[in-house]
């Protein structure tokens, strides 16, 4: 009997390299406290930046922060606040290539860091199409758990917007 599989998106990529549990808990869609002060500044960020016309661009089934065409190449933009989370970034990057590259569109990739006014090349190549395959496996194995992995300190737990799900005393 076959199962069907929900697809992994760029979202799923994100968490996983952040947090594990995260993950877990956004493919469940356990929403986060939405008042969480990173949450609003997410949300700022997205408005300011489709005000400006610059919209997304949904792609088959990603959703990417910007494509434009230079000369005969395609560029897909991803644009974070930080380079606080690079490795999540770069893979969801890498994700979005790897999925326009299946669907017979060559592109490259361009992280855009809005704080710190930097932009990083993304290319897909063998062995990060390789690792970007293992996680992807990895991620639909974690989403086939019935339960979430243990909460486990790490530095990104302070801004969270899980924090109070993993921590409160019961």
């Amino acid at each position: 009997m076959m199962t069907y599989e929900m697809p992994v998106t760029g979202t799923d990529i994100w968490y996983y390299f952040i947090c594990k549990r995260e993950a877990w808990l956004m493919m469940r869609k356990i929403a986060p406290d939405n008042e969480d002060e990173n949450m609003e500044i997410g949300r700022f960020i997205h408005e300011y930046t489709k005000k400006r016309g610059k919209k997304e661009v949904d792609v088959g089934h990603i959703k990417v922060d910007r494509l434009k065409k230079i000369k005969d190449e395609y560029v897909v933009q991803e644009i974070k606040k930080s380079a606080k989370f690079r490795e999540s970034a770069r893979y969801q990057l890498l994700y979005y290539l790897d999925t326009l590259r299946q669907m017979g569109i060559k592109a490259k990739g361009e992280l855009t860091y809005s704080e710190e006014k930097k932009r990083e090349e993304v290319v897909l190549t063998e062995n990060a199409k390789k690792k970007l395959d293992e996680t992807i496996d990895s991620i639909r194995k974690l989403a086939k758990q019935t339960t979430p992995p243990s909460p486990k300190k790490i530095k990104f737990c302070r801004q969270c917007a899980y924090k109070e799900y993993c921590w409160a005393e019961g």
